[in-house]
């Protein structure tokens, strides 16, 4: 038994991995700390999807190695993707690192601990196969009234670019049975809405029941009393079907939002990058989702600068950008990343380059999003109440075409006590950039 202080770096999936831990470690009777220095394990669960996100995670086991000389830290444990993809590196270049936990191994982590408190040096990395075994209740991080809920683990994709299926392994759904038992008990905890993410929440079932499953498994969360929203994320364009679409329709809790990485338009780039579309395809994915469902959400991201893109490409981004007019999206540069294919390309694109692309791309997407911010003035919109402003009396807020911490949001100013997870029906009145101001009917 110990303290111990938990970083959990990198995607949503990733949060729900440090959830099971977290869980695990209660049960074992360690204590969670909220400062470094009181811990006994420093725990990092670690990213490493782009540069960027490897750099953080180095960064923060570096700083963090910090408290073994300044606190009273005895082991510094490394999981997740950055210990799965370097597992032989880790050892030689972060010998501060004193204990290492692969993807799949996460079931480990109490024993693991054990033996570290010890001065061990465990290394687990089991085959990204199945799913680790946990029995502990997973416990909740976002603060309560929204949780995720990882439905796949791996990708079988292999995008050029892409290091997922290395580190994550093969595309594997979690049982429906056990997906909805764990959203029943999250939403008995006080979840209002559940968010759906895998590397891909479109293929869900395919392996385990021969047909794409995730319109029944909507139709099944769609009856659990006391859920109000269900959003899905990570739904790749060539993969949503007619029967996904009727299931978002006929499904009242299922919000009108999608969040469709499309990565880029240039049928050369997304051959390139080992895509499933081409810019006619999305096109008309597009258009059938607006004829579809009118008042829908869009969110996409898009690579700029990957190799052999040229200004004639960039600009044919620009303008399908300014065409579709994303409701939401992300640009981001090309990462260069080693034992891709990608990385091995000819036509490499330097870094300031890249940045110029991505900010051009940005600058579109802001101007495109303010513009339609402004007309939901006068709107009627139900969002869920994220917290209070209590200096100003103003309460945050979340309206259907936003996912936390990655979209925007709705203040409005409210005399009376509310509480996160709360419904309001408010009307918009004005906006700020990203984010609507709004005031209570």
């Amino acid at each position: 038994m110990g303290n111990i202080f938990i970083v959990s770096l990198g995607c949503d999936k990733n949060r729900v991995d440090s959830e099971y831990m977290i869980g695990m470690l209660l049960a074992d009777r360690h204590v969670l700390v909220d400062d470094p220095a009181d811990a006994d394990v420093i725990l990092i669960n670690s990213c490493c999807f782009i540069g960027d996100a490897k750099e953080e995670s180095i960064q923060t086991i570096l700083e963090l190695a910090a408290y073994k000389e300044t606190g009273r830290c005895k082991a510094l444990v490394l999981t997740g993707c950055l210990a799965e993809r370097y597992r032989d590196e880790i050892p030689k270049e972060l010998p501060e690192v004193d204990a290492l936990l692969g993807t799949n191994s996460y079931d480990e982590i109490c024993h693991v601990i054990d033996e570290a408190l010890q001065g061990a040096h465990p290394r687990i990395c089991k085959p990204l196969t199945g799913f680790p075994e946990v029995h502990a209740k997973r416990v909740n991080t976002t603060g309560g009234y929204y949780a995720y809920l990882k439905i796949a683990e791996g990708c079988d994709k292999c995008c050029t670019y892409c290091v997922i299926p290395s580190v994550r392994g093969t595309y594997r759904s979690v049982p429906i049975e056990k997906l909805l038992q764990e959203a029943k008990q999250l939403v008995s905890d006080g979840a209002k809405e559940l968010i759906l993410v895998a590397q891909e929440t479109t293929l869900y079932g395919i392996d385990l029941y021969g047909k794409r499953t995730l319109p029944k498994l909507l139709d099944e969360l769609n009856q659990i009393p006391e859920l109000q929203w269900i959003r899905l994320m990570y739904c790749y364009p060539e993969e949503i079907t007619d029967e996904l679409v009727a299931a978002i329709k006929r499904n009242d809790k299922v919000c009108h939002y999608l969040d469709m990485p499309i990565q880029h338009v240039s049928d050369r780039i997304l051959k390139c990058m080992g895509r499933r579309t081409t810019r006619k395809d999305l096109r008309e994915r597009i258009a059938m989702l607006r004829r579809e469902i009118p008042d829908i959400c869009l969110r996409t991201t898009l690579i700029c600068g990957f190799p052999g893109e040229t200004e004639e490409n960039h600009q044919e981004l620009l303008a399908f950008v300014r065409d579709m007019r994303f409701e939401r999206l992300g640009a981001f540069c090309y990462s260069e990343e080693e034992g891709t294919k990608a990385a091995e390309m000819p036509g490499q694109i330097k870094e300031d380059e890249k940045k110029r692309r991505q900010s051009e791309i940005m600058a579109l997407s802001e101007e495109l999003i303010f513009a339609e911010n402004e007309k939901r003035i006068g709107e009627i919109l139900t969002v869920l109440v994220e917290g209070k402003l209590p200096e100003e009396n103003v309460y945050v807020a979340r309206t259907y075409r936003d996912a936390p911490e990655i979209d925007g949001y709705l203040f409005f100013p409210y005399e009376g006590e509310l509480i996160s997870g709360e419904q309001k029906k408010v009307t918009v009145t004005g906006t700020n950039e990203y984010d609507l101001i709004g005031e209570v009917l």
